[in-house]
């Protein structure tokens, strides 16, 4: 590392000196995991997962900001290094000179594990040599894979493997990463919660479109599992939102579409159902939308008390004669 970069890193040293130097305590988190950071090269959406024999290990591990880049740190974790790290980021260091200036101020550096990604897809990781075996990083194209506490040391390589094999968007693919790691052995000491974090490629400005999945399963028997069943009714409401838009553009067509494919994804959800008959009698399709009316109204009728009451916001477009022919299902 040249003279300039050992300047910046003691200039961000000093900037952060605020920040308590955390040692290894016995009061730290441990959070001993596997994770993956990782970024989509077609949209530039950023993401980060983790898995861990931990109770609501995602409040503390995985980190992003839109347009800026997302963090991982685990192993006996320095909390900090999650915001600090973005800051660093946004201030314009590397992934790499923002984890040596973090690590600078630690003296617990060895027994911390963390990656962390920007936007242009630049990455880094660093594994301390006293984090608990087995213990490890891949560093790759756009991704990194870390962990440690692995049952086996093949754990990361397998990650990598599955992420570069995987189909489908960042959340899934990084999930299929962290399926691997489980089926390789995952964290010697069991399963108990995940989370997946995706941030967008830029900002909008407005934090709460920013994030594009923010899930977390806190306590389970099998998180992972739990966290395929979320991200699949997670994209089965991505696609009600869409038909929610093109109600609200007239375009009835496009939401019967959507509420389809919702529909497809979550087929026991009522409410998908409900959007869907709605749209059908929007489009005139009455026979097809009576069944289907039919069939929640025999489930559940508050259903029914619904549906009148969306006269008003004209969000149901039929004549009276027709909405009470459906009420008497």
């Amino acid at each position: 590392m040249n003279k300039y970069s050992v300047l910046i890193l003691t200039l961000f040293a000093m900037h952060f000196s605020g920040f308590s130097q955390q040692l290894y305590l016995k009061k730290e988190p441990f959070a001993h995991t596997y994770s993956i950071v990782a970024r989509d090269t077609v949209t530039g959406d950023m993401g980060v997962a983790v898995q861990s024999h931990w109770f609501s290990v995602g409040s503390l591990v995985v980190w992003g900001k839109a347009g800026v880049g997302v963090v991982a740190t685990q192993s006996f974790i320095n909390p900090s290094f999650g915001p600090r790290g973005l800051s660093l980021l946004e201030s314009g260091l590397t992934p790499k000179m923002a984890i040596q200036a973090l690590l600078a101020l630690d003296e617990g550096r060895e027994v911390r594990q963390l990656a962390i990604l920007d936007v242009h897809g630049n990455v880094d990781a660093f594994t301390g040599k006293n984090c608990i075996e087995a213990a490890g990083h891949i560093v790759g194209d756009n991704f990194s894979v870390q962990a440690n506490l692995m049952e086996k040391d093949i754990v990361w390589s397998e990650m990598a493997k599955a992420f570069k094999n995987a189909k489908g968007t960042l959340a899934e693919r990084m999930l299929a990463a962290m399926e691997a790691a489980q089926n390789a052995g995952g964290d010697i000491r069991g399963k108990q919660a995940a989370a997946i974090l995706v941030v967008k490629a830029k900002s909008t400005g407005n934090s709460w479109e920013d994030k594009i999945v923010d899930l977390r399963v806190e306590d389970s028997e099998n998180p992972i599992k739990e966290m395929r069943r979320l991200l699949t009714i997670h994209k089965a409401y991505d696609f009600m939102n869409k038909g929610d838009l093109a109600v609200e553009k007239g375009d009835f067509k496009l939401a019967k579409q959507h509420y389809k494919n919702a529909q497809k994804l979550n087929p026991d959800n009522l409410e998908m159902k409900f959007w869907y008959a709605v749209t059908l009698a929007n489009n005139g399709e009455l026979t097809e939308a009576k069944q289907l009316f039919k069939a929640i109204f025999k489930q559940n009728t508050k259903w029914k008390e619904l549906l009148p009451r969306l006269v008003k916001p004209k969000l149901l477009l039929l004549s009276d004669k027709e909405l009470q022919t459906i009420l008497k299902l």
